[in-house]
């Protein structure tokens, strides 16, 4: 029997509903379809929006349709309510109706915990984790594994429950939004990798600590046998209580990595620039890290966390090979061309201060950024000081323009640093700045500082119609 078997079993005759129908709820709501169960597609916006190929798939399935502003009515009827990643249970009332009235309300990647068969490694945190865990896997992969890649990172692993084996792998990227919930993790993952924890999101979680402690859920339900990876650069206490410091709570094998000093187990870079692990007293020197291809100091630590996470199962020519190959992940300092001498590069995904510092960084020089975007409430003022020392043009772009503006020309430095600010409405726009004033040798980078939603669906749209712009150039 198999994994997606045992799961169907235990929800026959069960009326299912999918609230959000985005990237996860999608395909779940087919892949149950598909095994024979009565699923319901619940969303406030409309088919044209979903997408009008994709509901008739899920028609042709037999799954029904409830939509617009009364979306939610049908719930009362359910049996069990999935709810999309995005959708808080503390900011959303129906959710506790729902608990209210003994329905069962779950998360795709709750089920595929549950039911997974094979090792898990898991990976959050505030920064890097997407670049982390696809390391990780193509590390993995190189070695031969047969391995289940998704979770935050973009796809569903509910309906891989049909394929996956106890000899396979699955590498999922976790955000606070899933861990928020997931209780179910008793002696799991097999690896926990936390790459560090920063103050976001706040947007979206009631507080501080409900983000952090959302965050811990992916380390506290291990066992002794299974491996943990901390970051020893890192300040895991923040928030209005000490036991935050994660830290206290590590239940597996305690590991770290630093791009800053030694560690007594994990990985580490030296004062001459070589990545070495350290694991029990002794210390095996890796590569140096300037054989890493994809720039900046903060993909050296992606590798540190990454190593620190498969040592033990991957070779140190498997590491070297991916470090000098692996061009970077979509949307994150990726290279898009070179146009009349201009090199640009889509960071789409630098949504918070913390990104942008190491999107800015990465290029040791001054460069020209496009910025802006929806506001989800983050402190400008931290990446202002990195704004003076790395970018010489600066053109701002959606709703959260004026609020960067204001930041930069009232810190410290600004008058002195000779940097230009141009302000536009749109990201078109700001592309056609960046086109018209660069010159050859100049560096332009997509380097937001926020969230997509005023202009986009996602950072991802935006960051392919930013690459759409920039191809389209000469045409």
């Amino acid at each position: 029997m198999t994994p997606a078997e045992k799961y169907i079993n235990t929800i026959k005759n069960k009326k299912v509903a999918f609230v959000g129908m985005g990237v996860a709820n999608t395909p779940c709501a087919a892949f149950l379809a598909r095994h024979g169960v009565e699923v319901y597609a619940c969303d406030k916006r409309d088919k044209e929006y979903i997408g009008q190929e994709i509901c008739k798939e899920l028609e042709e399935l037999g799954v029904k349709f409830s939509l617009g502003d009364n979306y939610l009515d049908i719930l009362p009827e359910m049996d069990i309510v999935f709810r999309s990643h995005g959708i808080l249970p503390f900011q959303n009332s129906w959710i506790g109706e729902c608990i209210s009235r003994s329905q069962k309300v779950t998360t795709e990647m709750e089920v595929f915990f549950e039911y997974c068969p094979c090792k898990l490694i898991a990976v959050t945190g505030s920064n890097g984790k997407t670049t982390t865990t696809t390391l990780i896997a193509k590390m993995l992969e190189r070695e031969g594994n047969k391995v289940y890649l998704g979770g935050n990172i973009g796809k569903a692993l509910m309906p891989e429950l049909d394929t996956i084996t106890q000899n396979d792998i699955a590498v999922v990227e976790l955000s606070s939004f899933q861990l928020l919930t997931m209780g179910n993790l008793i002696n799991k993952p097999d690896v926990a990798v936390v790459t560090n924890i920063e103050s976001t999101h706040l947007d979206h979680h009631i507080s501080l600590d409900e983000y952090v402690d959302a965050k811990r859920n992916i380390l506290i339900y291990q066992n002794q046998s299974q491996r943990t990876v901390l970051n020893a650069d890192c300040d895991y206490s923040i928030g209005s209580t000490v036991y935050h410091d994660m830290r206290y709570d590590v239940r597996g094998q305690y590991y770290e990595f630093s791009i800053k000093h030694p560690v007594k187990n994990g990985a580490f870079v030296n004062e001459k620039g070589i990545i070495c692990f350290s694991e029990n007293g002794k210390v095996t020197e890796i590569m140096d890290k300037n054989d890493i291809v994809i720039p900046g100091e903060h993909n050296v630590e992606n590798y540190c966390t990454a190593i620190s996470a498969v040592w033990g199962s991957v070779s140190i020519d498997t590491i070297k090979e991916i470090a000098k190959t692996f061009g970077g992940v979509e949307h994150r300092i990726e290279f898009v061309r070179e146009y009349k001498g201009v090199r640009y590069y889509n960071d789409s995904i630098a949504t918070s201060p913390s990104r942008v510092i190491s999107g800015l960084k990465a290029f040791g020089e001054k460069i020209i950024v496009i910025m802006g975007g929806s506001d989800k409430g983050n402190d400008m003022s931290e990446m202002a000081p990195y704004i003076l020392k790395y970018v010489k043009l600066l053109i701002l772009n959606g709703a959260t323009a004026d609020k960067i503006y204001d930041t930069v020309i009232n810190s410290e430095g600004y008058n002195e640093s000779g940097l230009k600010i141009v302000k536009v409405e749109t990201l078109k726009e700001a592309v056609e700045v960046a086109e018209n004033e660069a010159q050859s040798g100049d560096i332009v980078s997509l380097c937001p500082a926020c969230p997509a939603f005023d202009q986009f669906k996602t950072f991802e749209y935006r960051g392919r119609e930013f690459k759409r712009l920039v191809n389209s150039f000469g045409e």
